[in-house]
């Protein structure tokens, strides 16, 4: 049996520190602004892409690139490695499928080599979470297909729902209307939206007002907890470009739920270029999503 990596893609949001300290390879994901693609080599500061769009530009997400998806896990198995990576959702992204052809492609020239590819059904860090269990499980010991079969039992588990500051980014995607987006920012609507069984992100309550919707969210969590759940697992809060509406919704999951083990991050362009400036997230383990 080989011994195996865990690898993800960028749309995870995983902090560089978990990069780092795990040496993780990551898969791009891409995103443009007219002719300017961004995303390996290239980036935008977190502030630098939602500047961009508050300041009327509109951004494009693209999938990953099969090439770059081949060069990085050739440079693995040629190391003797097998791979187990933990993807986007299927349902927003073209990415899990081209991890997925690509995996079948390399198992074949590398005779005794595997990848697992998990569809996530998840975004952003809700991915983190399952990235972070594997590497808590890999490190007691279990192998491939033990921690891909807990990931697969698990992943439903797996919460994310956000609110969004501006309506109209949701309409440019397609998920409100454009009446609902003109009159929704008239009267200040805040649309709840969470990510479903399916993988798919849709509408699930509104409310009136910015404070309100935080306050929402964290509400929605603790009636989306198990009972006795544990509150030693991590909770992921992504938000575009509001840190202290981020520091915020972590004081009340401190103050109300109990949890202490929080991880910020900025949620990525893959997402932003939907969800726009002022997006935030709630990512938790839960009840398996209804």
């Amino acid at each position: 049996m080989n011994n195996f990596v865990i690898t993800t893609d960028s749309n995870s949001d995983i902090p560089s520190e978990y990069i780092e300290k795990y040496n993780l390879t990551i898969i791009p994901q891409y995103y443009a602004f007219g002719e300017d693609v961004y995303g390996d080599e290239k980036h935008l500061t977190p502030s630098e892409f939602y500047k961009k769009m508050r300041e009327g530009a509109l951004p494009t997400s693209m999938a990953n690139n099969p090439a770059v998806i081949r060069q990085r896990f050739e440079s693995l198995l040629e190391a003797g490695l097998d791979i187990l990576h933990i993807a986007f959702s299927s349902n927003l992204s073209g990415s899990y499928n081209n991890v997925a052809v690509a995996a079948r492609e390399l198992m074949e020239e590398y005779p005794g080599a595997k990848i697992q590819v998990i569809d996530s059904l998840t975004v952003s860090l809700g991915e983190t979470l399952l990235v972070l269990r594997a590497l808590e499980l890999k490190e007691k010991g279990k192998s491939i297909d033990e921690i891909t079969d807990v990931l697969e039992e698990e992943k439903l588990h797996g919460n994310v729902q956000f609110t969004v500051d501006d309506l109209h980014h949701l309409q440019r995607g397609g998920r409100v209307s454009k009446v609902a987006a003109v009159f929704g920012s008239m009267i200040n609507i805040k649309p709840i939206l969470y990510v479903n069984p399916e993988g798919k992100l849709v509408p699930l309550s509104t409310v009136r007002g910015r404070k309100k919707s935080l306050t929402a969210l964290v509400d929605n969590m603790k009636a989306t907890l198990e009972e006795n759940c544990d509150k030693s697992r991590p909770i992921g809060i992504i938000h575009g470009d509001c840190i202290q509406d981020a520091e915020f919704a972590a004081s009340q999951i401190r103050e109300k739920l109990g949890f202490q083990n929080i991880i910020i991050n900025d949620v990525s362009p893959s997402i932003g270029t939907h969800a726009g400036p002022g997006a935030l997230g709630l990512c938790y383990y839960g009840k398996v999503r209804a």
